[in-house]
């Protein structure tokens, strides 16, 4: 899934397709498209003669292509469409190093605590769009790229000193140009126009933070400006709405007008954004909209939670064809773009129909469907994020032990300020564990490098935390973590050292670890389908509907295992029964696998 501007791209087809589907109005905008590559001056002319055969046989096709796109006002059934010209990268594949071609963008966990301190703040947020964006960049490498058909004419029309490269070859029109600037798709565009975005905003005076290369900071007026982005779209924010006006002048200085938005609501890389009382939302209603539309089955109930108890189970059944199997696949995607940002309630069946894209069975479209109906029913859920103290870290860690059909654990991890929570995990393990505390040591140290990076780019932003905690429910994996090899016994004198480097880090980053009964372990709600209203409860906090301290309020109506998993029968711990859950060996779990 990809945007390239604000709004949300859901769909791309060829240029004929795209004239089929939307006739003239896709003609103008491929028309608008190519004036803007000579706007930009992005390639000139060479003739077929004066290139080598290499060079010819080395030549990318553009390809043309119209886009649907979603922005604020408009709909799956009424999008906007846009004409895109495109290298074919391909060409390129292995002849640049992965150094020469990645590029960064802004993680989703630095905007989110970008955003958290826009709000606690109070400052004043713009969204903008660089015009062109990798069109600004130029090529500092010799690219052929060949135009052919019709596009040829067009071309020729807008600048018709290009008539003199025409040639003509097996009956076809071909122009043969050489690339100016960084056209969309060669292989090396995006990290020219990054380096030279970075290079423009540190000329102004920003500093990029060390923990996250797209975000810059600056102080101005005795108060920090900040800006992320992605690509070609920025979020710009200081408490002063007149230093955002100054930075967007400079900015358009350098590369052109740029669309924009101010105020308390935006639209972000097709997330819609909101803030309101000190905390800011996350939206993405329109995404599950496209996700519902698109699924082959209609769905016209709604369910309570997004899966069932037995949602790791894996019984033999049969495969999806070829079209559903495909949609599985595409759906699964979208709901996972979700599940990352926004909707975190769904992230442990996403996860889990993640492992199942490669060969969905009938099974899983059942599961996948059943995540569609709870979301159908709860279309409006957004994700609000808020701090009491951002210097104040609390994070939860916990391990549902055994519970996947190859008996491997989950984890699940979760970091608070007060409002919401972020930097999720939710994951299956990578190694069979031989007891749950060995489990719970291995979870907390999967997650332990989100908690160091969320202290590292927060020290960089300027905030210095004064307060970590790590909350577990596990009080044999608190005191091997805290005491390390001294705490350990027979059970766990075989684990490898790599995870008793959790006692050194605990003192380096002045963490504490602090013991969090079962019923208040927000992790939970990551490890595996709760039901009832422990999910309900959980959600209002995970979502941000509820503070956390909350959780010290809860007291449980029903047993754990009764609204935990009810036939998780993979935990190795309860079988559910008419009476209540009764004890198993890992003897009677096998037995019921074979």
């Amino acid at each position: 899934l990809e945007s390239y501007t604000t709004g949300f791209l859901f769909a791309q087809m060829t240029a004929k397709k795209g004239i089929q589907k939307y006739g003239r109005e896709a003609e103008l905008q491929l028309i608008a498209e190519f004036k803007q590559l000579m706007e930009y001056k992005t390639f000139h002319g060479r003739k077929a003669s004066s290139l080598t055969f290499a060079q010819r046989k080395g030549a990318a096709n553009m390809i043309n292509l119209i886009e649907e796109k979603i922005n604020r006002g408009h709909t799956a059934e009424n999008p906007v469409i846009k004409g895109r010209s495109v290298f074919n990268g391909r060409v390129q594949k292995g002849l640049y190093t992965k150094e020469e071609t990645a590029s960064p963008t802004v993680s989703q966990d630095a905007f989110l605590l970008t955003g958290i301190v826009d709000a606690i703040e109070k400052r004043h947020v713009a969204v903008t769009d660089v015009k062109g964006a990798y069109l600004n960049a130029n090529m500092p490498h010799e690219v052929f790229m060949k135009i052919t058909g019709p596009e040829v004419d067009l071309f020729c029309e807008i600048d018709p000193s290009l008539l003199v490269f025409v040639t003509y070859e097996k009956g076809r029109k071909v122009l043969y140009v050489q690339l100016d600037k960084a056209l969309y798709g060669c292989v090396q565009s995006a990290l020219l126009w990054y380096e030279l975005y970075a290079t423009t905003l540190q000329d102004m005076g920003f500093k990029l933070n060390p923990h996250d290369l797209c975000v810059a900071n600056a102080e101005i007026e005795g108060s920090q400006c900040t800006i992320c982005w992605y690509v070609d779209d920025n979020k710009i924010s200081h408490i002063n709405p007149k230093v955002v006006d100054d930075v967007i002048r400079k900015i358009e200085a350098k590369f052109g007008p740029m669309s924009k938005t101010r105020g308390d609501e935006h639209d972000f890389l097709g997330m819609e954004i909101k803030y309101k009382k000190g905390k800011v939302s996350i939206g993405l209603k329109k995404h599950i909209k496209k996700a519902i539309d698109s699924f082959l089955d209609d769905i016209t109930c709604n369910a309570n939670t997004p899966a069932r108890p037995g949602l790791f189970e894996t019984p033999d059944a049969e495969k999806l064809d070829a079209e559903h199997a495909a949609n599985f696949h595409s759906v699964t995607a979208l709901l996972l773009f979700v599940s990352r940002r926004s909707r975190l309630d769904i992230q442990v069946a996403i996860a889990f129909l993640c492992t199942r894209v490669k060969c969905p069975d009938e099974v899983d479209w059942k599961k996948l469907k059943r995540v569609l109906q709870y979301l159908r029913g709860t279309m409006d859920l957004v994700l609000t994020l808020g701090a009491d103290d951002i210097r104040k870290m609390k994070s939860w860690v916990d391990v549902s032990y055994g519970v996947h059909e190859d008996c491997k654990s989950h984890t699940g991890g979760c970091i608070s300020f007060g409002w919401g929570v972020l930097l999720t995990k939710c994951q299956k393990q990578k190694l069979n564990t031989k007891s749950s505390t060995e489990g719970e040591i291995v979870g907390a140290s999967d997650y332990m490098p989100n908690m160091i990076w969320g202290r590292m780019f927060l020290e960089s932003q300027g905030f210095l935390l004064n307060e970590s905690i790590l909350y577990q429910d596990n009080q044999s994996a608190i005191k091997i973590e805290e005491n390390g090899k001294r705490s350990s016994g027979q059970k766990t004198k075989h684990m490898d050292n790599r995870y008793f480097w959790i006692k050194d880090r605990l003192i380096s980053e002045g963490i504490k670890v602090e013991y969090c009964p079962t019923e208040q372990m927000l992790a939970d709600f990551f490890t595996k389908p709760l039901q009832g209203s422990l999910f309900q409860n959980f959600r209002d906090v995970v979502l941000g509907y509820k503070h956390i301290d909350v959780l010290k309020t809860y007291i449980k109506k029903e047993s754990p295992e009764q609204e935990r998993v009810r036939s998780e029968v993979s935990s190795g711990n309860y079988i559910s029964s008419g009476d209540g859950p009764s004890v198993v060996t890992w003897a009677d779990v096998v037995k019921r696998r074979s």
